[in-house]
């Protein structure tokens, strides 16, 4: 196991996270939830920057307080504000990574710069939104990481970038002993990268699920009020009221598919799910 969140506290004014969940080796894990949900809270607590209120925090095997400046050699960050002076062009940057990590790979780094057109010479302030996001990630990638911690790495971002981002992440996950942590807003950049998927509310874990999963199992049915009275609710997670009647989330599809052959069904996605589990009444 690469990280473990063991009830991590941090309280604001109006705001409380205690939060748990994990990543194992080998595994990309999401965490999904709306603005001030907590994860971006969750991410800044596991870096040591915020100071914690409660709980235990795990990084590569040993407790967050005794990992050491070579330990953190094996992790890359990825954050919405940039991690370098906006001055800086590029070139400085190979600098400020040679003199920081051991395991720069100054040849790999400025070959991806130039398979997606990042100069070496321009202030990083005037790189475009896309071509800060891909420098951010490759500066992340650059120095052997077995860990990777990406907050909203593709927001902003138009599809064509997302998916060469995309591409990168599941390219550092073809070497054995690694893992990503990501949050994002964007539910098919989860679907098609995610092993697995926390879903963040009001700074707690409200469910803890594998992707595979969601878009197998999960469904959501919508039943006028005749239809939800006869209904079997035992295997329903959340239910909303609908101008037509009900509409429920199940992780049970076959279930319901079986017994009620007349049932509207629609294939469980990320957005349903996190749109039920969000404003729903849980069952």
């Amino acid at each position: 196991m690469l990280l473990k969140l063991d009830h991590v506290q941090k309280q604001y004014k109006d705001f409380r996270l205690d939060c748990s969940f994990q990543v194992e080796e080998g595994c990309v894990t999401g965490v999904i939830g709306a603005n001030g949900a907590g994860k971006s809270t969750a991410f800044k607590a596991i870096l040591g920057l915020i100071k914690t209120d409660g709980g235990r925090i795990e990084i590569l095997g040993k407790d967050q307080k005794e990992v050491t400046a070579h330990d953190k050699e094996s992790i890359g960050v990825v954050l919405a504000e940039n991690t370098f002076n906006s001055m800086l062009t590029a070139g400085d940057a190979i600098k400020v990574m040679r003199a920081m990590y051991h395991r720069f790979d100054k040849g790999r780094f400025l070959n991806k710069c130039e398979q997606y057109g990042i100069p070496l010479k321009k202030q990083i302030k005037d790189f475009s939104t896309g071509m800060k996001a891909k420098f951010k990630l490759l500066v992340a990638m650059s120095y052997g990481a077995r860990l990777l911690i990406l907050d909203e790495p593709t927001v902003g971002l138009d599809s064509v970038t997302r998916e060469e981002l995309l591409d990168e992440m599941r390219e550092f996950m073809e070497q054995e002993g690694r893992a990503i942590l990501i949050s994002s807003h964007i539910s098919s950049d989860l679907e098609g990268l995610c092993d697995d998927l926390y879903f963040i509310q009001g700074g707690s874990i409200l469910f803890h699920e594998d992707t595979d999963v969601i878009l197998s199992d999960y469904a959501t049915l919508k039943v006028d009020v005749e239809q939800y009275q006869k209904l079997d609710k035992s295997h329903i997670m959340y239910q909303q009221r609908r101008p037509f009647g009900y509409e429920l989330l199940t992780r049970e599809k076959q279930f319901y598919k079986d017994n009620y052959p007349g049932i509207v069904m629609e294939k469980g996605t990320i957005d349903s799910l996190m749109a039920m589990a969000a404003k729903g009444e849980a069952l």
